[in-house]
C-alpha cells in the first residue's frame, strides 16, 4: 500500500521482500469502514468488493456491534482474507510501476546525510541498495526496527491462541462464534464452502514464540477447550498468536521509518491490525513523497509519528481491554454480561464502533472547525460534469481545495500552490454532513483535503473564510508557496 501511495505521488520506490513469493496464508480476515474508504479514495475499492463479503455486524471482544449506514458509504466490515488483499495490492502496485525485489533479506543499514544504504542477503550473494529513505514494513519482529535501534516497549503475552484453516465435517452448527468454556474459548467460522477457520484461545499458557505451530497442536487445543476436534482434517494453514502488546517508541529515526506491525503489535481483537497498517501507509505515503520530491521540508515527516503513534496507542489500549474481557472465569462472565447490556445503548455502541473502524480518528490541528483533522465524508457534489463523490477527487492522491461557495478569496489565497493542490469548484448536494463522533454538521463553504482524506482546513458557510489560516495550512502540509 505504501509503495502504491509513493508511486501515485511520483516517487521512485522499490519493495524489498525476503520471501521468494507470497505465502498464500489467509491470515487477517477483514477490512473495516475506514480502510474501505481509503481504497475508495484511490479508485480501487471495486476490486476488493468483488472478492469479499459484507458483514452486517462487527464485534468488541466477541460481543456484537451494530453499524450506522449514515456515517459512511461503507458502513460494514468486508470479510476478505489477507491473502486476497495482498494479491490485489500487488497487482495494483505492478500497474503503477512499483519494482519488487524478492528473495532479498535486509541484513544491515547505514544512514548518512544523503540517504540510506541497505545491505541485502540475496540468492546471488550480498548486495546493497541505496535510497533516500527506508520504511520498515517487515512485521512484529522487524529487522529494520532492530537495526535502526528503535525501542519496542510494551507488555508480554499472557495467553496463547492457535488458528487454522481446516475441514470440519463434525461441526453440528453452521458456525461457532467465541464459545466460552472453563478452559478458554473457540470459534469455527466458515470462510469458503467446505472449510473453516478454527481459533482456540487458552489462558495462562504461553508458547515459545519460536516454536512452530502445528495441526496436531491445534487439534489438541480444540479437544481441551471444546471436548472434541469435530473431525477436523486437511489443514491449509496453522499459526499462533497471543496478547503481547508493543509499540515502537518512535516511528521515525532519521531516514528510517516504520509502518504496520513493525510499529505496533497487539491482540488481534476486532480486526484492527491490517487496517491500521494500511492507514499508516496512507498517512505516510504522500508526506514522504513530498519530501523526496523537494516539495515539502523534511520536518513534515515528524507529523507521521505525531499523528499515527496516538492511533496505535489507542488500539493497543482497546485490544488489551478486549483480551481482558475474553478470559475465562465467573468474574469475567459477569463483566461480559454487564458490558453486553451496556452495548445495547446507542451511545455506547457508537463509541465502540467508531473506535474499531477508525472513523473517529482526529489528527492534531490548530483550528476548531469540527471537520478539521478528521477524515472527510464522501459527500455528493454537483459539478459542471455532473454529480460526483468527494472521494473521486482523491483518486490521484493529490491534495484538494474544495470551494463550495464560489469564493474569490479562497481561490486567490491558494494561487501559490496551484502546482501541488487541485482547486475544485462544486456545490454540496446535502445540507448536513456526518462527522463521527460529532454528529451531523452544516456543509462547509470550503475544505482543504489532504491526500489521505483528512481535512487540513475548513470554512463555514455564511461567513468570511479565514484565508490566513488557509495559507498557513497550505504551507504546513504542502510546503511554501511558489514565488511570483
Amino acid at each position: 500500500m505504501l509503495a502504491c501511495e509513493l508511486r501515485l505521488a511520483g516517487a521512485d520506490v522499490v519493495v524489498v521482500e525476503r520471501l521468494a513469493e507470497r505465502t498464500g496464508e489467509s491470515r487477517a480476515g477483514g477490512i473495516h469502514s475506514r480502510t474501505l474508504e481509503v481504497l475508495d479514495q484511490r479508485g480501487v475499492l471495486d476490486r476488493f468488493l468483488a472478492e469479499g463479503e459484507p458483514q452486517p455486524v462487527g464485534h468488541f471482544s466477541g460481543l456484537y456491534l451494530d453499524f450506522d449506514e449514515s456515517e459512511s458509504r461503507h458502513p460494514y466490515p468486508l470479510m476478505i482474507l489477507q491473502s486476497a488483499v495482498e494479491r490485489l495490492l500487488e497487482e495494483w502496485a505492478g500497474e503503477l510501476g512499483v519494482r519488487v525485489r524478492r528473495s532479498a533479506a535486509v541484513s544491515g543499514i547505514r544512514q548518512d546525510a544523503g540517504g540510506v544504504t541497505v545491505e541485502l542477503d540475496t540468492a546471488d550473494g550480498a548486495a546493497e541498495l541505496r535510497a533516500g529513505y527506508l520504511v520498515g514494513c517487515d512485521g512484529g519482529r522487524s529487522t529494520v526496527r532492530k537495526l535502526a535501534g528503535i525501542g519496542f516497549p510494551g507488555t508480554d503475552a499472557t495467553m496463547t491462541a492457535l488458528i487454522g484453516d481446516v475441514e470440519l465435517p463434525g461441526l453440528p452448527e453452521d458456525y461457532v462464534w467465541v464459545r466460552r468454556t472453563p478452559g478458554g474459548d473457540y470459534s469455527a467460522i466458515a470462510f469458503e464452502p467446505g472449510w473453516y477457520r478454527v481459533i482456540t484461545s487458552e489462558y495462562d499458557r504461553v508458547a515459545d514464540r519460536d516454536e512452530p505451530a502445528t495441526f496436531e497442536q491445534l487439534r489438541e487445543s480444540l479437544v481441551r477447550v471444546a471436548g472434541t476436534d469435530f473431525g477436523m482434517h486437511s489443514p491449509r494453514w496453522v499459526s499462533r498468536f497471543n496478547d503481547a502488546a508493543r509499540q515502537a517508541d518512535r516511528y521515525r529515526k532519521g531516514r528510517v521509518l516504520l509502518a504496520g506491525d513493525a510499529a505496533h503489535i497487539h491482540f488481534p481483537a476486532g480486526g484492527q491490525g491490517l487496517n491500521m497498517g494500511v492507514q499508516d501507509a496512507v498517512n505516510l505515503g504522500w508526506k514522504l513523497a513530498s519530501v523526496v520530491r523537494g516539495r515539502a521540508p523534511e520536518s513534515l515527516l515528524d507529523s507521521y509519528h505525531d499523528e499515527r503513534h496516538p492511533v496505535g496507542e489507542r488500539v493497543l489500549h482497546n485490544t488489551r481491554a478486549q483480551a481482558a474481557l475474553a478470559r475465562p472465569g465467573a468474574a469475567t462472565d459477569a463483566l461480559r454480561e454487564v458490558f453486553g447490556s451496556l452495548m445495547v445503548f446507542d451511545d455506547v455502541n457508537r463509541v465502540l464502533r467508531h473506535m474499531l473502524t477508525a472513523l473517529d480518528v482526529r489528527y492534531p490541528v490548530d483550528g476548531d472547525h469540527p471537520m478539521e483533522g478528521r477524515r472527510v465524508f464522501d459527500a455528493d457534489l454537483k459539478t459542471d460534469e455532473g454529480v460526483i463523490g468527494v472521494y473521486q477527487l482523491l483518486h490521484g492522491a493529490r491534495p484538494v481545495l474544495l470551494d463550495l461557495c464560489g469564493s474569490v478569496e479562497v481561490t486567490a489565497a491558494a494561487a501559490g500552490w496551484a502546482d501541488r493542490v487541485d482547486l475544485v469548484a462544486a456545490r454540496a448536494e446535502d445540507e448536513l454532513w456526518p462527522v463521527p463522533p460529532v454528529g451531523e454538521v452544516p456543509a462547509p463553504a470550503a475544505l482543504l483535503i489532504r491526500p489521505d482524506g483528512h481535512v487540513a482546513w475548513a470554512a463555514d458557510a455564511g461567513g468570511e473564510p479565514d484565508t490566513a489560516a488557509l495559507r498557513a495550512a497550505l504551507t504546513t502540509w504542502f510546503g511554501p508557496a511558489l514565488e511570483g
